[in-house]
């Protein structure tokens, strides 16, 4: 079967005797307004060999001696190749299980993808996509870090939609046959991490011929009940994105110095991710409310109501939902009043994307009024609860809609989806020569 967007690398990992526990230090746009998280992670580091000295926390990256952090950075990083502290594991694949304070672990494959695969431009029909926006303006401070360096530490998750689970589950019946790389718990309540590798052979590929198969036309448009106008999407960024599209704007900068046959397999041109199935058991997907400040309730659904009708389609506010699948329903809450927000017919796909427009638009035409994007269903009630507000309650979501919404719809709405709190999030653990 023909390889789609996979590659096989030569992962580094720090050589025996590293502390671990310290070697491993949480993504780097995590805690962002918290500097003391960051502090306290100096304080356990010490003078261990980390991944610290290899990033650059983005709550320093305003500070006026980020250059010299960056520059630090590089040093570090030639460092720890030249002296040892990083080695090279042959061509393979890390098989990871990580615990993080739930009742089941996430489980994902490391390995890597290629950038030439992957667009984060709006209206890309690349094989690889993010499921929300990418804000640009967040690019060139990440991308001063990344140039200059010799290896990277990406915290990029790559979300597959296998509900038989046929790809990634399996390979844990087999763990016991697998060489174990790491096993350590991880700093700051980021609970516990294993990794097993597998050394590139029969098992490598049919790991490739799995993810292969999510590139089959025929069995897409089954799946999502589309046509071959809808752009095949096997791969969608859940994590890490800005991550992965400063690596694409590297690899841009470096393919224009190289041949043909040099780029087509230089270490810049793939990128390291951890590829996770969104039906992993661990995976939570929770809704974010919305909650409208600086409005009248009246007016806003008079606006809404007419904006729908503009786009073709039907909408109104109701006492209880309607028995109607089709239609999309939001219940909403006001000071002294409450019912369910609906639109028949809606043009979008997923029921974020259908609310969200309408609030964009609202926005853009009332400019004392503002949004903010709520988890959880106390705050937001208390909140729409005093004069002037409006809480709309979003519906679950189902994990194969967040595929269905960029399928149709383009990249997600903002804040169309929460996965994990903060300290959940990845830990940088492996590595990967990004130079000749």
């Amino acid at each position: 079967m023909t390889k789609c967007c996979t590659y096989i690398p030569q992962i580094m990992l720090p050589k025996t005797g590293c502390d671990l526990s310290k070697w491993a230090v949480i993504a780097c746009d995590q805690y962002t307004s918290q500097p003391e998280y960051w502090a306290e992670t100096d304080r356990t580091v010490g003078d261990a060999p980390s991944t610290l000295r290899l990033t650059l926390p983005e709550v320093y990256l305003g500070e006026v001696d980020v250059a010299a952090r960056t520059e630090n950075i590089h040093k570090n990083m030639r460092q720890y190749v030249q002296d040892g502290t990083l080695r090279t594991l042959p061509p393979g694949v890390v098989l990871t299980e990580r615990w993080s304070g739930g009742s089941c672990p996430r489980r994902g494959i490391v390995l890597a993808v290629d950038l030439e695969d992957y667009e984060y431009i709006p209206g890309s029909a690349s094989l690889i996509r993010p499921t929300e926006k990418t804000v640009v303006e967040r690019i060139p401070p990440r991308l001063k870090v990344r140039q200059g360096a010799c290896i990277e530490l990406p915290h990029i998750m790559i979300l597959i939609d296998d509900p038989d689970r046929g790809i990634i589950e399996p390979l844990f019946a087999q763990n016991d046959s697998f060489e174990k790389l790491y096993d350590t718990d991880l700093m700051q309540r980021g609970g516990h991490v294993t990794g097993w590798f597998i050394p590139k052979g029969a098992q490598t590929d049919a790991i490739e011929d799995g993810l292969a198969a999510l590139c089959d036309r025929a069995a897409f448009n089954r799946k999502y009940s589309c046509t071959d106008a809808q752009a095949l999407l096997p791969f969608a960024v859940g994590d890490g994105n800005h991550s992965m599209a400063t690596a694409k704007a590297y690899w841009e900068e470096v393919k224009k110095t190289l041949s043909a046959d040099e780029q087509a397999d230089h270490p810049a041109r793939y990128v390291l991710v951890e590829v996770v199935n969104i039906h992993d058991e661990s995976l939570i997907i929770e809704p974010i409310h919305r909650v409208m400040f600086g409005v009248e309730a009246n007016a806003l659904f008079d606006g809404l109501i007419a904006f729908y009708k503009a786009q073709g389609c039907k909408a109104y506010t109701v006492a209880q939902a309607p028995l109607n699948s089709a239609v999309h329903c939001y219940p909403y809450c006001a000071a002294g009043r409450r019912g369910v927000f609906v639109v028949e017919e809606p043009k979008w796909a997923i029921p974020v994307a259908t609310i969200q427009a309408g609030l964009d638009d609202y926005l853009e035409r009332n400019s004392d009024a503002k949004i903010d994007y709520i988890h959880g269903l106390d705050v937001t009630e208390t909140l729409a609860a005093k004069p002037g507000n409006v809480g709309f309650i979003l519906p679950d979501i189902a994990k194969n809609d967040l595929f269905r919404g960029v399928v149709f719809d383009g990249v997600l709405p903002r804040k169309t989806f929460s996965m994990g709190e903060a300290h959940e999030k990845r830990y940088y653990m492996e590595a990967k020569s990004i130079v000749r």
